[in-house]
């Protein structure tokens, strides 16, 4: 691992927000979760990186459709990789170093660590608004080494993600456990595949069960930021190549729910900035 500057340490100091995407249970759609929050800031205007340290499970690239881009190395440290033009948002994963993206990393314990700290020290991210960082399910040595790193940079908080199951809800209990342990914020819970949305006549319906999320959320005494619902269409995107999924994210109906979910976020870490998108 390359040794630690002045300047790489720094990078992170060049960021306003630090959030985490969590979740006990595996399966939740955390990573669809980060990449619709990350994309609602960057059609705010907003400087947004997000950070994929999921080491043996790496979405992000497939998520933003950057599966074919590579790391670059700077004199300064990585060079995340930018979505578009705009370097509005760019996107840092362990997929990107992959020579074959159907690697499996079996890597024990020290070394997702030591790769987690260079992640969190030596990404040359340039000055952001927002460092959205999605997580491994559960609460294993990624969390602690994120939240061991992190702790000098006081990081917002988390979001935590579940679905309303009572099965998705006993281990999500133990994440909000965790956060409280390692202090943590929790800035809210989203509730994540709540109903279904008819591709045909538009209608949300209660598939599975319904208000687990918030119950939880009111249990634990944590803001509730909204229950996003199934949308077939737009799960037909996430599994297309070629980015489809970010490119017509806007264009879905779940769009206006995570911008009232952003808005929500926004006003837990105190970001009361005017909207940038018309600019």
């Amino acid at each position: 691992m390359a040794q630690s500057t002045p300047d790489r340490i720094a990078h992170l100091s060049k960021v306003k927000h630090i959030i985490l995407v969590l979740s006990g249970k595996g399966g939740v759609g955390k990573s669809t979760v980060t990449t619709e929050l990350a994309l609602s800031l960057a059609e705010l205007g907003k400087r947004v990186g997000v950070l994929d340290v999921d080491l043996t499970g790496p979405s992000m690239p497939r998520m933003f459709g950057l599966e074919d881009q590579q790391v670059h190395q700077a004199s300064t440290g990585w060079v995340p990789v930018y979505t578009d033009e705009t370097k509005r948002l760019a996107v840092m994963s362990l997929g990107f170093l992959l020579q074959n993206k159907d690697d499996a990393v079996v890597w024990r314990g020290p070394k997702k660590t030591a790769m987690i700290k260079q992640f969190l020290e030596d990404v040359a991210w340039g000055e952001l608004d927002y460092l959205i960082i999605d997580t491994p399910p559960g609460t294993s040595d990624e969390h602690i080494s994120v939240a061991e790193n992190l702790r000098a940079y006081n990081p917002d908080g988390a979001v935590i993600v579940t679905t309303p199951q009572a099965v998705a809800l006993s281990d999500v209990r133990k994440e909000l456990s965790f956060c409280n342990k390692v202090k943590i914020p929790i800035l809210g819970v989203v509730e994540n595949m709540s109903g279904f949305i008819c591709p045909h006549c538009t209608e949300c319906s209660d598939l599975f069960s319904k208000g687990g999320g918030e119950a939880m959320a009111e249990e634990f005494k944590v803001d509730f930021l909204g229950r996003v619902p199934i949308d077939p269409q737009l799960s037909t995107l996430i599994e297309k190549e070629g980015g489809t999924f970010s490119l017509r994210f806007t264009q879905s109906a779940l769009y206006p729910i995570f911008q009232g979910i952003t808005a929500k976020v926004m006003a837990k870490v105190g970001d009361a900035s005017l909207p940038l998108a018309s600019q």
